[in-house]
């Protein structure tokens, strides 16, 4: 069994290589103003990388808003930011037809665009408005258009979601449908400083000097991109982890491990193993790799799978959640060796 051939031309490999300079150069646009949060910037850049939508998780003052605001600054993007409370309606996301009156006196209806119109759409605390609310964004997120009045309307390209909620004030919240959240490339867990960066953030919140954020890419250059990404090999050996890892997680599968039922609910439906392996394509271009590894599928798993994977009242109540659950399982899953037939590389 051989391992594909890269399909990227002279060009597309120049193109491979201009994305993993752009992309750092966004890093370090993006440090200016956020001090470290590593892992939840390359999980943002993947996922726009991917074409996906990514689900911030993390308490106030993690600086998540500015986060995303600085991402749409970098990438010099229209930004658009809707914060989500309970009395927001769906004609506040995507706009409404309104009564619109000529020079000459007549009437007619003209469609008012809502916030959703935009490139990257910041949909802040999503978990703090109604499930009717929050499935006005469902259109938009899959099929990149709206409709409103029978009438559908298409999105700028390239678009994304990013939102953002608490977990820990839940007191008149409403949770994301599992319809909704399975939109979502990634559920992103936006963690605390260290006490290092926590200090840094102190000097720079509460001087004179506030960072400056340059563009440094543009929407048309990022569907090149994202293009570019579609192309990555995926060797055989790796197309093989992805499905083991997926359906391992699925308690009715006859070769799942025994003590998955015990532990899950529902498991991830064919999407999962969909995205899965755009993130893990667009994290390889990322490494300056072209073709995809295991490990960077182990990379993703969590943020990929972690919300698409319903815990059992049993594992809940002993406190395993699905983190633990994704970690048990790639402890245990054997590795599948690759061929000797290297991919072509830069």
């Amino acid at each position: 069994m051989n391992q594909p051939v890269s399909p990227l031309n002279h060009d597309d490999l120049q193109q491979a290589k201009t994305l993993q300079e752009t992309f750092q150069k966004i890093r370090y646009q993006i440090g200016k103003v956020i001090v470290g949060q590593d892992k939840t910037v390359e999980q943002l850049l993947i996922a726009i990388l991917a074409g996906g939508h990514c689900l911030l998780e993390g308490v106030p003052g993690l600086a998540k808003t500015l986060m995303v605001r600085s991402l749409a600054q970098a990438m010099d993007l229209k930004f658009h930011r809707i914060q989500f409370t309970p009395d927001l309606m769906p004609a506040d996301i995507t706009g409404t037809d309104i009564i619109q009156q000529s020079e000459t006196g007549s009437r007619h209806l003209a469609f008012a665009k809502g916030p959703v119109f935009t490139q990257i759409l910041l949909a802040d605390e999503i978990n703090r408005t109604p499930p009717k609310t929050q499935a006005a964004l469902l259109e938009a997120m899959q099929e990149h258009s709206v409709t409103v009045g029978g009438k559908t309307y298409k999105l700028s390209e390239p678009f994304f979601v990013l939102a953002t909620q608490n977990p820990i004030e839940q007191e008149g919240t409403y949770s994301l449908p599992e319809a909704q959240r399975d939109r979502f490339l990634f559920q992103t867990i936006v963690d605390y400083p260290t006490r290092e960066q926590e200090g840094e953030i102190i000097e720079r919140t509460t001087g004179s000097g506030v960072g400056q954020i340059t563009p440094v890419v543009t929407g048309p250059e990022l569907i090149r991109f994202q293009h570019i990404v579609r192309l990555v090999p995926l060797p055989e050996h790796t197309k093989q982890f992805v499905l083991d890892v997926v359906r391992a997680l699925r308690p009715k599968e006859s070769d799942a491990p025994k003590w998955v039922p015990q532990l899950v609910q529902w498991g991830p439906g064919p999407r999962a193993c969909q995205q899965i392996v755009m993130a893990s394509k667009a994290r390889a271009l990322l490494c300056g790799r072209l073709h995809v590894t295991t490990e960077d599928v182990e990379s993703l798993a969590a943020p990929v799978l972690r919300h698409r994977i319903v815990p059992t009242f049993s594992a809940q109540a002993e406190g395993i959640d699905a983190d633990s659950i994704i970690t048990r399982l790639l402890k245990e899953l054997p590795r599948r060796k690759a061929s000797s037939t290297k991919v072509a590389s830069t």
